[in-house]
């Protein structure tokens, strides 16, 4: 099986990768690796939607993959995650685009400047409707997500965005994975392990230790069992 693993930092997929065979530096952001009888390609874009977006597309372009997976860590609003929890994305929505109309936010639907695309997209959501299927995968709890450029840390914007979307956890990179996946019909999963609680940033709330350490024993699972 062909398989592309995205992780937006070496750091959140240091581990996983150790147990893997490296064959080639396909170019600066893409490696090549074998695990058992895959070929695994590790694309590492950088943090943030537009690095992924280019760097995903150019590798989408260059190569069919059977599946796509995204490895990362996410803050949670859900006090019913844990720090250390892993989870599967479900669905997953670009929160900041828009337009502001006083206190009003307006979605590119709300102003019709977007139509449905070629899969499940409900106001402005992305729901994965071709999710990879492993044993490991069904047993982790479901979770939505928004997708930003700016991580909340400001309670008037956490409690905003929490009335616009109600999500369970926001990353950075996520959403663009998504669209690109979906147009391509490529079978594809979001993993994420939960580092910090969405709040007034306070980094020795943090554990990004554990949820690197949780996500990666998940990611090697799924990959034994694709």
């Amino acid at each position: 099986m062909n398989i592309l693993i995205v992780s937006a930092t070496y750091l959140e997929i240091e581990p996983l990768l150790t147990q893997l065979n490296f064959i080639e530096q396909k170019n600066q952001k893409l490696r090549s690796y074998t695990f058992k009888n895959h070929r695994i390609d590790v694309l590492i874009p950088g943090v943030g939607m537009t690095y992924t977006a280019y760097w995903l597309g150019k590798t989408l372009q260059q190569k069919l993959y059977d599946a796509a997976i995204n490895l990362g860590i996410a803050g949670s609003f859900d006090n019913k995650i844990n720090l250390g929890d892993v989870v599967h994305v479900v669905s997953d929505q670009i929160a900041e685009l828009g337009a502001e109309d006083g206190e009003k936010f307006l979605s590119l639907i709300d102003m019709d400047l977007i139509e449905d695309e070629d899969f499940s997209l409900q106001s402005g959501v992305m729901k994965n409707t071709i999710p990879l299927k492993s044993k490991t995968i069904d047993s982790l709890i479901h979770a939505t997500a928004i997708t930003v450029n700016t991580s909340h840390g400001n309670e008037d914007s956490i409690q905003k965005v929490k009335t616009l979307f109600n999500p369970q956890l926001e990353s950075m990179e996520g959403a663009a994975f998504f669209y690109a996946c979906l147009l391509e019909g490529i079978p594809n999963i979001q993993i994420r392990a939960i580092s910090n609680r969405i709040e007034k940033r306070n980094k020795e709330n943090w554990n990004i230790k554990l949820a690197v350490e949780k996500l990666n024993s998940v990611g090697i699972k799924i990959l034994s069992e694709l």
